[in-house]
């Protein structure tokens, strides 16, 4: 409670006395000696605009991923265009919500490990990264996929998902591919993908029919131009709630 009876509904110039006190008393400070923000603003802590699901699985060849290019302001699909798979060196792809790193000829082993403990750094110091990381990589004729998240946390996988992706794509994802990793062809692996992007941009409400996919192998590593998929809603028309169709 607020002890001091100057501070209680004062007028709003206090150079004004309006109360014909003289001299006009000055308000004592009872806040806080020191701004628990003075060292800098955390914006991690409230992230504005974020991207969704990101998608990776291992094939015959060597590792597949996929994002579509939305990036949201809150709600809204502000940012159409972002590229959100990014090539590290030569044999490895980093799939995040927008964070692009230096290339370099680490393994993606190293690479992985590097990010675990620079998000492990940040979460420990109450000021995370927030962001969901996929990499995968082809080095020395084996294949890697890992995962990193704002906490730090750490798993392999022969199928991956971030975002919304974990609970709807990663179910299609481990049917199709595991037991499976040593004999899909890289069209059944392109394939697999599109199929759970589409579900995703039915399912997802922060998610775009606008997507690219990355190919990691021997060969070294490719990311596709922004390709969109075959989608529509006419199918909606028959579903019982939706548009027209009440009963």
């Amino acid at each position: 409670m607020d002890h001091f009876p100057t501070n209680w509904g004062r007028p709003r110039n206090d150079a004004f006395d309006a109360y014909g006190t003289y001299p006009i008393a000055q308000r004592p400070y009872n806040g806080p000696t020191t701004d628990a923000f003075s060292e800098g603003i955390q914006h991690t802590q409230q992230p504005i605009v974020t991207g969704t699901s990101v998608l990776a699985i291992k094939y015959k060849d060597g590792i597949m991923m996929s994002a579509d290019n939305l990036a949201s302001y809150g709600s809204l699909a502000r940012f159409k265009d972002i590229q959100r798979l990014h090539p590290v060196g030569t044999n490895t792809v980093i799939g995040a919500e927008f964070t692009q790193q230096d290339g370099h000829s680490l393994g993606p082993s190293e690479i992985h490990e590097y990010l675990s403990h620079v998000m492990y750094s940040r979460r420990s110091k109450m000021n995370p990264l927030w962001n969901s990381l996929i990499v995968g990589g082809f080095k020395d004729g084996k294949r890697f996929l890992s995962y990193v998240d704002l906490l730090g946390t750490t798993y392999s996988a022969s199928t991956l998902a971030t975002g919304y992706g974990s609970y709807i794509a990663q179910p299609l994802l481990r049917k199709a591919v595991e037991g499976n990793e040593d004999v899909i062809t890289e069209d059944e692996a392109v394939r697999i993908l599109e199929q759970s992007m589409k579900v995703l941009f039915y399912r997802d409400a922060r998610s775009l029919n606008k997507y690219q996919i990355a190919k990691i192998t021997a060969d070294g590593v490719s990311v596709s131009e922004s390709r969109s998929a075959d989608t529509h809603w006419s199918f909606a028309e028959g579903i019982r709630g939706y548009g027209a169709q009440t009963q």
